[in-house]
């Protein structure tokens, strides 16, 4: 999680398609370069131990827009397929 929010941050959309799930993977990734996320906080994570093979995060990641601030709140779900963490789809609330 915190890498992809790294990642958003940066602008790194070659992360997030490589971080992203087969499945779910979009064609295009659109990064407002207007738009820059200031801190994440992890609120709760579900499973996504080393012996699990799917876990759930839930995340606040605060963003500014010129003027404005605010935050994005996510329930992500994650699949681990070969040692390797991929994200698959999230409830925005």
């Amino acid at each position: 999680m915190r890498s992809r929010y790294t990642a958003f941050a940066l602008r790194d959309a070659d992360h997030l398609r490589a971080s992203w799930h087969a499945s779910t993977r979009p064609t295009d990734i659109d990064l407002d370069d207007d738009l820059h996320w200031r801190r994440l906080v992890i609120v709760d994570r579900v499973a996504g131990g080393p012996f699990d093979r799917d876990g759930v995060v839930e995340f606040e990641a605060f963003w500014r827009l010129g003027g404005e601030r605010g935050s994005l709140r996510e329930r992500s779900r994650f699949v681990r397929d070969d040692r390797r963490w991929f994200y698959v789809d999230g409830e925005i609330g």
